[in-house]
């Protein structure tokens, strides 16, 4: 049974756009830069050409042969790498803002994070086939017991990626989605909100012991109390109000090219918000690029083709026997939508921005190849899925 086509087909769609927009949407930064005006489309063409046989290459493979070293070989080898980042020496590594979060391989950047989560999702899909399974007859206690081997391997590793790293944004991603996979997995739906409950108060535990923090918070709730503040009595309103100077500059832009695309959008190369007024539009604002020149038009058929991508991912789940390869693809599917989600909200006001990329989308090879690396396994498992 071949590969499911159809899913490789729309995630080499998704690569041929980003690289159209990493053209498009960085004209003001090349000049930055100072580099040639198809710096970036050049570099994002070699992540797409890269990204597009990682996952060529993957679907060709025997998934009871190769989907699990390849799963652990992402887990442990990427592990590895972020816990010794810290002490590589300065050619090895990129600091920016006190965090050393990519190692420098011939003249590019990688970030280990973007496959540690692919596998990660793999080590979760691994164990939890083997120990996980039905709550019937199981207290809490015997729940959370059953749960903790993974809460210290989670722990451990958010503290590297939240503390060594500053990388919060990826912490909510795997956080979300280790979540959804227990429920999935066969823990009780009590035992899913009383984790879910645990992680919002360790959460805002977390936001309130460091000022910068509060301030990121300030700063967005500048911009959403408006219309949330209207739903409440004045004198309550009055209490949550926060000052209008910490209005977020680049949310006020982002939310101003989205309110100029308009519904068919200024036309392709036409936008003018990329031009200084939003940093590096070819990245993490990427989505506010394709609303300002393609208009809302072009965002929903950017959200089609996501969304028929999902489809297919969870249809393999859906379709397969094997528990592991259910998980998997179950998780791998849920990185992807929680990018993108986290990603659409910050960039939208409607939650705090932290800096995730759209996936296959944003300017960048290491989010594109770590997606790469889980899509392909998606593929290879799909041969033993009955996808009729």
């Amino acid at each position: 049974m071949g590969a499911d086509r159809l899913l490789f087909t729309l995630v080499s769609v998704l690569i041929a756009i980003s690289v159209m927009l990493s053209y498009t949407l960085s004209a003001y930064t090349t000049l930055l830069f100072e580099v040639n005006e198809f710096h970036f489309a050049i570099r994002q063409t070699v992540f797409a050409l890269l990204g597009i046989t990682i996952i060529f290459v993957l679907s060709r493979l025997d998934p009871d042969k190769w989907l699990k070293p390849i799963g652990f070989l992402l887990f442990f080898g990427s592990l590895f790498l972020m816990v010794g980042m810290p002490f590589f020496p300065e050619s090895l590594v990129s600091e920016v803002g006190g965090a050393k979060r990519w190692i420098k391989v011939a003249g590019f950047s990688l970030a280990p994070v973007e496959f540690f989560k692919v596998g990660f999702v793999y080590f979760l899909a691994w164990s939890f086939s083997r120990k996980l399974g039905h709550h019937d007859g199981m207290g809490l206690s015997s729940e959370f017991k059953r749960f903790t081997p993974y809460a210290v391997v989670f722990v451990a590793a958010m503290f590297i990626i939240a503390f060594l790293q500053k990388d919060i944004g990826q912490v909510i991603v795997l956080g979300a989605t280790l979540l959804f996979l227990l429920l999935l997995a066969g823990s009780s739906f009590r035992f899913f909100i009383t984790i879910l409950g645990a992680i919002t108060v360790a959460v805002t535990l977390f936001i309130l012991t460091a000022e910068h923090r509060i301030l990121r918070i300030k700063s967005w709730w500048a911009l959403a109390q408006n219309s949330v503040l209207e739903l409440f009595p004045t004198a309550i309103a009055d209490r949550l109000r926060v000052p209008v100077e910490v209005e977020p500059y680049q949310i006020g832009h982002s939310l101003n090219a989205i309110h100029n695309g308009g519904i068919f959008g200024t036309g392709i190369a036409n936008g003018t918000f990329k031009l200084g007024f939003l940093s590096e539009v070819h990245t993490d604002f990427v989505l506010a690029g394709i609303a300002e020149e393609f208009g809302f038009v072009g965002i929903l058929l950017i959200v089609f083709l996501f969304m028929w991508m999902l489809q297919r991912i969870f249809k393999i789940a859906n379709r397969s026997e094997d528990n592991i390869i259910y998980l998997f693809s179950l998780g791998v599917g849920m990185l992807l939508s929680f990018a993108f989600i986290v990603n659409a909200y910050g960039i939208s006001g409607i939650t705090p921005i932290k800096g995730i990329s759209v996936p296959f989308l944003s300017y960048g090879g290491s989010a594109m190849l770590g997606a790469a690396f889980g899509v392909g396994m998606v593929l290879m498992a799909s041969k033993k899925a009955d996808m009729k």
